[in-house]
């Protein structure tokens, strides 16, 4: 837990809030913390119609101690570094091990993609922590049957994150659940739900839980229906979740391989085990953690793959399952390192040190040489030990890449995406320093960017062409790029910032 907090906190609000998701979660945040109003979440004097809010209400607890980017990531970090020791715990369950359960975690805790998303103030990584949460009572409940009271809590935390996601989660959950019931009773073992009371109270736990889980959720839409009415059912239920099924939303069409592509660019190195692990668990499929693992990965890779709207982030619920299949592989190899990786760690520590002093010097930043130092001689050490078969190979790998994580996440260049657009900040501090409250500003920017609307408190869509020429004489503010000033009429130079220039329109 501590290694996990270490890392998911470690200079969190270094870097400023990025385009779309955190950008725009933080605003519904700060306006419910500065309305008072946590029951209709708005956006800009709208209704927020996206998302249920258990995330922006995290976020707006974390803003009693200041707006800022450290506290509008804080609280989604800290429950999203739950899942590491979860995940654990789950290990134990399935395994029926400690060695297997703590692989498995250290994959999942050095997992790049994982730690990214999870620091983030978005809500992917709290509804991966609450699907893990759901999962361990779940088996707890095989014991205690108290815990079936966790279950239905947590599917209603789930829905109360990401909405129709439940529905997903709730199913890989159930299948889960009915397979090993299946096999148990199968191998004539006998279960607690088919003892008597002991199932009985089990299913009144579950059933109370289910109620307890499904109230808050029940209330919350009831209320939101209850006044936008239509407005809201077309807004959430069509356009935010049903259309993102079914149809491509924004131009976010991808080919049905997208995610496996997303787990060959950013799971180096551990993905060359995950292959492997997959094979293991179908061969030890009637074992608790195979089917897990088979259940998990088959379910929801399948279901974000035929999706018609695909973004990256979506894979996050996945990642999970990749850990346990990777740490069940680790633990079949203990005896006999996998000396046929060899090769592929010394390409990675040529590569990292290759490419980190290349790109530090290049670019004058000292901290890429660091981290492709650091990178290249864990990865390197570890392949020399494996060579050998020693046996703590891969806690040498988890250790050189949770510092090399650390490097990472302690720079700028850990959300590259920031650099896909103009500084934010800069921007937004000309704006506010020059233009008053109640003026309206546009951009002609190619597209609106929620974490300027963030920094500046205020909506600043974009509008450029004839539209933005028909309310020229209106003496509104205009965000233009300075390749295109000549482009534009008469008008009065304010500030420039990032390769922006707040203009005021002149009428003629």
């Amino acid at each position: 837990m501590l290694a996990a907090w270490c890392l998911y906190l470690w200079r969190l609000g270094m870097v400023p809030l990025r385009d779309w998701d955190e950008g725009t979660i933080a605003s519904v945040a700060r306006g419910m913390a500065t309305s008072g109003d946590w029951l209709y979440p708005t956006l800009y004097d709208g209704p927020y119609l996206n998302k249920p809010p258990l995330v922006e209400w995290l976020m707006a607890t974390g803003y009693m101690g200041g707006v800022s980017e450290w506290t509008s990531r804080l609280l989604p970090a800290m429950v999203s570094a739950l899942a590491v020791p979860l995940l654990y715990w789950i290990g134990r369950e399935v395994f029926g091990q400690r060695r297997p359960a703590l692989l498995s975690a250290g994959v999942f805790l050095t997992l790049l993609p994982v730690v990214r998303h999870s620091r983030l103030a978005m809500r992917d990584g709290v509804a991966v922590t609450l699907f893990l949460l759901l999962l361990l009572a779940g088996l707890k409940a095989r014991k205690c049957s108290g815990y079936a009271l966790g279950v239905g809590i947590c599917l209603g935390l789930i829905a109360l994150t990401k909405g129709i996601l439940v529905l997903l989660l709730g199913t890989i959950a159930l299948v889960f659940f009915s397979v090993q019931a299946g096999t148990s009773l199968f191998s004539g073992q006998r279960l607690m739900l088919s003892q008597g009371s002991k199932g009985l109270r089990c299913s009144l736990y579950l059933g109370l839980g289910l109620v307890l889980g499904s109230l808050p959720v029940v209330l919350w839409y009831g209320a939101q229906l209850g006044r936008y009415g239509d407005v809201y059912w077309q807004g959430h239920f069509v356009a935010q979740s049903l259309d993102r099924v079914t149809s491509v939303i924004e131009d976010h069409q991808h080919p049905p391989w997208y995610y496996l592509l997303e787990l060959l660019k950013y799971s180096w190195p551990w993905l060359i085990f995950w292959p492997g692990g997959i094979l293991l668990a179908w061969r030890q499929r009637q074992r608790p953690w195979g089917q897990l693992v088979l259940v998990g990965t088959g379910i929801y890779l399948g279901a974000i793959s035929l999706m018609g709207t695909k973004l990256p982030w979506y894979i996050m619920p996945l990642y999970p399952f990749v850990a346990l299949a990777i740490g069940g592989y680790l633990h079949h190899c203990w005896q006999k390192p996998p000396r046929w990786a060899v090769g592929f760690f010394a390409l990675i520590a040529v590569v990292a040190l290759g490419g980190g002093l290349y790109l530090g010097i290049a670019d004058q930043h000292p901290t890429l040489i660091t981290i492709g130092i650091v990178l290249g001689l864990s990865v390197g050490w570890t392949g020399w030990q494996l060579w050998r078969r020693q046996l703590r190979w891969c806690l040498t790998l988890m250790v050189g890449l949770y510092c090399t994580l650390l490097l990472l996440l302690g720079s700028d260049f850990w959300l590259w995406e920031l650099n896909e657009a103009y500084g934010v900040k800069p921007v937004a501090l000309l704006i506010n320093q020059s233009v008053p409250t109640a003026a309206e500003v546009v951009t002609t920017f190619s597209y609106g960017r929620p974490s300027l609307n963030f920094y500046c408190d205020r909506y600043i869509p974009n509008l450029s062409g004839q539209p933005l020429l028909d309310r020229w004489q209106e003496n509104i503010y205009v965000l233009a790029e300075a390749q295109h000033l000549a482009d534009l009429p008469p008008h009065r130079e304010i500030g420039r910032a990032e390769g922006m220039v707040l203009i005021q329109t002149m009428a003629q």
